[in-house]
């Protein structure tokens, strides 16, 4: 074999090898997420990664990753907007199911408004889709219009949850004026560097 064939088949391969690693995605902690996802017959492009810290010792729990059809800095305009939307979960350790409630629980206090039997009876119903986590494991929610929340844990779709005022509290926990950890807004806003 010439060096100039070997040196072809070379390029090939590297070629082959570039074509089979997604060329964008963000990656955050060690989790890389892909930079589209398609919900509902449309494109959700990834809109910012961001770190959810617990206690004052700032343990990491899981990389956030939020999916918008158009991406935007704005928290206001992301919850006003009535289209599709997603937030991945990934988790970088391992948490019990009653922890997960109790973290609803506490998300859900802060949010709550005018509507809140609407939002209540949608967080009972969450709650009730969780289940002990594992570091790798993901919770996936999806706003579909017209539908509901979508709730996926572990691959698993558990249920639809329907009703805007709670998809917009669903949101809030993350992009409202009291998220987990600010770190964790500004990423899923895109406003923060890995």
């Amino acid at each position: 074999m010439s060096v100039f064939t070997r040196r072809v088949s070379l390029l090939f391969v590297l070629a082959a090898l570039v074509g089979a690693v997604p060329v964008h995605a963000g990656t955050l902690a060690g989790v890389t997420m892909p930079d589209t996802v398609e919900v509902a017959g449309q494109t959700l492009h990834l809109n910012g990664m961001g770190l959810r810290e617990a206690t004052f010792l700032k343990i990491d729990v899981y990389v956030a990753g939020l999916y918008l059809a158009e991406p935007t800095h704005d928290p206001a305009a992301i919850l006003a907007d009535e289209g599709p939307k997603r937030l991945v979960m990934h988790f970088v350790r391992g948490v019990g199911a009653k922890k997960l409630v109790h973290a609803w629980h506490e998300g859900f206090e802060k949010v709550s408004g005018k509507d809140e039997a609407e939002i209540r009876a949608g967080e009972k119903q969450l709650c009730s889709f969780m289940e002990d986590v594992s570091e790798g494991d993901e919770i996936v929610l999806t706003e579909i219009p017209g539908k509901g929340v979508e709730v996926r844990v572990k691959g698993k779709v558990k249920g639809v949850i329907p009703g805007r005022p709670f998809a917009r509290a669903l949101w809030a926990i993350w992009l409202g004026p009291n998220p987990p950890n600010e770190d964790l807004k500004e990423g899923l806003l895109g406003l923060e560097d890995d």
